[in-house]
């Protein structure tokens, strides 16, 4: 088959963890469908982390059912490679249509007729519809703050490998959610000299009483929360699998070394300044820590669970000097900081799908994952129906969400297309089998 003349029901845009879940689903109800990727399946596990990185959540929590990790025992955490092969295996499972290799430049509707026009890096393809499984990581963004200075080495953390690619000297890593919390205690036990700024963030256990954090956000329901408490928008998660796994405490990084900073504000030639929010940045993750265990213990008393107690969680190190005494301001020539990495997150970028459903902001327009623009789909975005959306289980059941959908239309779609065929005794065919 060729791409470039290539017609198809619907057209699935990605082959990562979402993409690849909308295809077996799709494929279980036999849509005919397409899976294009720009370059190979989950790419980004493979060149979009750092090289010691491990899935955040156990192997047994962090997986698509019916397929376990071929290497990593169920309470560890899987390397990066084997996620990304991981992925790979599950899509032999059902033969998935993925096309790597090709890149989707632009979506248009078709006018006149059903459907969209799709230009890709190798034709073009006729889709009745279009599911965008691109994820939310897409395009790294480093703020508009960072000092123009051609002294200092500047990276994403997208782009961040290990300690030895920087030049030698100390790091300011600006961002404290599991990415930057990770990168810098990785440098810091390299030797390097670590500046860690640090915002509103939510700092879980990694595991309370003999069970896992993931676990616990689920028996309490978390994962499933609809809506996002108001002011959480840009709070970040400071969880870490690294070394078997371990739970995130910034006084601890400190006493080992780390010297952490309140949020990063502005840059002045060489000298960065810092909100002093420090203190109370770490208070909030406290109480959202010790939040945790108050609610995993009353779901533990009012169950009746045999968990054995850990008082020792509750206890909280002393604070650091850098805590008491924070900096607002750091000349990071005299400090010797020679490099930034920017743990700054990421946005979307939808230049390419030119439909009408985005906001006045960009931002997708959709009801769990059923876009505005009728017959557009997303998948696999943080908050497409529920907490656990951007997560590798969680899209799998969002992806079964949108498939039924897809699923539906086609129904209304084929009786519209031949409406004589369907007597009496063929709905109540199709009735028995649909139940």
């Amino acid at each position: 088959m060729t791409v470039g003349t290539t017609s198809i029901d619907t057209l699935v845009v990605g082959a990562g963890q979402a993409g690849i879940a909308m295809s077996e689903h799709l494929s279980r109800h036999g849509v005919p469908h397409l899976v294009l990727e720009r370059a190979r399946i989950a790419e980004r596990w493979r060149t979009g982390r750092w090289d010691s990185l491990v899935a955040n959540g156990p192997a047994w929590h962090d997986r698509f059912p019916g397929l376990e990790f071929a290497e990593t025992e169920p309470d560890a955490f899987a390397p990066k490679e084997e996620v990304a092969e991981y992925f790979v295996a599950y899509a032999k499972k059902f033969d998935a249509p993925i096309r790597t290799g090709v890149e989707v430049r632009k979506v248009v509707r078709n006018t006149g007729r059903e459907g969209f026009t799709v230009e890709t890096s190798d034709g073009v393809i006729e889709a009745k519809r279009v599911v965008v499984a691109t994820g939310p990581f897409q395009k790294p963004v480093i703020p508009t703050i960072a000092p123009q200075n051609a002294s200092l080495t500047q990276i994403h953390s997208a782009d961040y490998r290990n300690p030895q690619q920087l030049p030698p000297g100390g790091v300011l890593v600006v961002g404290a959610g599991s990415s930057g919390v990770q990168i810098a205690d990785e440098l810091n036990r390299a030797g390097r000299r670590v500046y860690l700024s640090v915002g509103a963030h939510d700092r879980p256990p990694r595991a309370y009483r003999g069970r896992d954090f993931c676990w616990w956000l689920g028996v309490l329901g978390e994962w499933d929360a609809e809506v996002m408490k108001p002011g959480r928008e840009h709070v970040t998660i400071a969880v870490s699998g690294a070394r078997g796994g371990h739970t995130v405490d910034f006084r601890r990084l400190a006493h080992e070394g780390v010297t952490l900073v309140g949020l990063t504000r502005s840059f002045d030639d060489n000298v960065v300044h810092f909100n002093a929010d420090l203190a109370e940045n770490i208070a909030r993750g406290d109480e959202n820590y010790l939040s945790l265990l108050d609610a995993a213990d009353t779901y533990a008393a009012r169950n009746g669970l045999d968990l054995p107690p850990e008082p020792e969680a509750r206890v909280i190190p002393s604070d650091p000097d850098c805590l008491t005494n924070p900096l607002l301001d750091l000349d990071l020539a005299q400090a010797g900081v020679t490099s930034i990495v920017w743990a700054t997150g990421y946005a979307t970028d939808f230049k390419w799908l030119q439909v009408d459903t985005f906001d006045e902001k960009g931002k997708p327009m959709h009801q769990r994952g059923v876009s505005k623009e009728p017959g557009v789909y997303f998948l696999g975005l943080p908050w497409l129906s529920r907490r656990g959306s951007a997560f590798i289980w969680g899209v799998w059941h969002d992806a079964k969400h949108v498939a039924d959908h897809i699923v539906t239309q086609r129904k209304y779609q084929a009786y519209y297309d031949a409406p004589e065929k369907h007597t009496r005794e063929q709905r109540r065919e199709e009735s028995v089998q649909a139940n």
